[in-house]
């Protein structure tokens, strides 16, 4: 093993027990020895299988993966034993994968507007690859990061749509990409590549191809000007969950068709990617407990305007409006469940906080304080970088990964000898698996998938 991950920082689930029993199991324990209010379990197994996926998918692709997305030790420590990259945005993000060991050749400073500060502490910790789009943030890293130790990749504007215009929040067009070229030449910065990032939303695959023509384009340009041109990032907006309108199989035959008619093998340009959501979604449960009720006639917000003034609905004579302290965002649930009498009801989380608004049109069962709802797919974007959000402590995360999970990752880095068995059961469910029980009959995105 490469020594980032061992047993004592998950725990090991033998065949047969699920996310959903381990989930039961320490409702029990926090709810008696606790006041612990909301917490995730994260089957690591469910990410060695979306790795191994994608390295199969994607073969000629080296997967960087996005801090933001998903700071969490357990998920840095799983993606750092396979072997894979980090694209940090800051320097907090920076440290905390320095703090387990990953060295400074595996992260790129992926962050389009960076604070001097930040460079220079990306400077200070041996790191190079970093991006640029405009010339404000190449003169920021030209003064600010050593000439001998920094290598630049130029990012350029996603084509998401074939109708629309170019994507210009971060990026540059390709008509801009001379300019910035010879600027970078001025200023004695070593430009090795493009980058785009198209993202999650809205996404079709074809909007990848023409990205992948569009660097090409680029590259051209840089090798025209004397450059090394030999890395192409193609970013993220890969989907975690199979409910998706495009699916992540068919993103990546575009890709690969798309790589092999513009950078063909032995083209001597290297591909990285930075799947977020892909990894982490699908692994993540949360549960989270009903701390504080109020009903609510349709016609009248209740008195306090932040916490309950959006409670309203028009298809029933009294809302219910349910505070859940420490939960994230979620979508509504699209249909009630027939087999239970429904309440319309909106979720809300810690007061005072930008964020407390967490879902309306919910049809729900009669619930009461005390009560614990579980969200699936709740691995992106919903662990905060700092220790508390609004006053609220971070949920505790669980991690779990089963034995045979465990075993895939010594197999996939050849420290145990494969046998026909071996080769048989790697095609088996790497993850702790999840089997429902009394859930509510909805579509679930990110709305509660049940109550207990």
């Amino acid at each position: 093993m490469n020594g980032y991950l061992n047993e004592s920082n998950f725990m090991m689930v033998e065949e047969g027990f699920t996310t959903r029993d381990l989930l039961e199991n320490l409702l029990v324990e926090l709810c008696q020895a606790s006041d612990q209010q909301a917490f995730f379990v994260a089957d690591l197994g469910d990410i060695v299988k979306k790795h191994l996926h994608f390295l199969k998918a994607l073969p000629r692709v080296k997967p960087y993966f996005p801090v933001k997305c998903n700071g969490s030790e357990g998920v840095i420590r799983l993606l750092a034993e396979l072997g894979a990259g980090f694209a940090c945005t800051s320097k907090a993000e920076i440290a905390r994968v320095q703090s387990i060991g990953v060295p400074a050749d595996k992260i790129f400073y992926s962050s389009p507007c960076k604070q001097v500060a930040h460079i220079k502490y990306a400077a200070s910790r041996s790191v190079q690859l970093m991006t640029f789009d405009n010339e404000v943030e190449l003169s920021k890293v030209a003064r600010s990061h050593p000439r001998a130790r920094r290598v630049m990749l130029l990012g350029i504007a996603a084509d998401s749509s074939p109708s629309a215009h170019p994507n210009l929040t971060f990026g540059t067009t390709v008509k801009s990409c001379r300019h910035l070229l010879e600027t970078a030449k001025e200023q004695a910065v070593e430009v090795v590549g493009i980058s785009f990032h198209l993202g999650s939303c809205g996404l079709e695959p074809q909007a990848f191809a023409r990205s992948v023509a569009a660097a090409q384009l680029a590259i051209e340009m840089g090798t025209e000007l004397g450059y090394q041109m030999h890395l192409l990032d193609i970013g993220g907006g890969f989907p975690g969950t199979e409910d998706t309108r495009a699916r992540f199989e068919e993103i990546a035959a575009v890709i690969n068709s798309a790589l092999d008619l513009y950078f063909p093998d032995g083209c001597g340009v290297e591909i990285i990617a930075r799947p977020g959501r892909y990894y982490v979604t699908s692994a993540f449960t949360l549960a989270a407990s009903i701390t504080a009720m109020e009903e609510v006639p349709v016609e009248q917000p209740g008195s306090d305007g932040r916490l309950w003034g959006e409670c309203r609905r028009r298809r029933s004579l009294w809302h219910w409006c349910i505070l859940l302290l420490c939960a994230r965002s979620i979508s509504p649930l699209q249909r009630p469940c027939p087999d239970h009498p429904s309440r319309s009801s909106s979720l809300r989380g810690p007061p005072a906080h930008v964020e407390d608004r967490i879902a309306d049109g919910l049809e729900l069962p009669e619930l009461h304080v005390g009560d614990w709802l579980i969200f699936e797919d709740m691995g992106a974007y919903t662990i905060a970088t700092s220790s508390s959000l609004g006053g609220c402590p971070q949920p505790q995360i669980t991690y779990a990964m089963s034995r045979m999970a465990w075993k895939a990752i010594q197999l996939f880095q050849g420290k145990l000898p494969q046998t026909e068995d071996d080769r048989e059961s790697i095609c088996t469910p790497l993850s702790c698996g999840w089997e429902m029980a009394e859930t509510l009959c909805v579509t679930p995105v990110f709305a509660p998938a049940s109550i207990i």
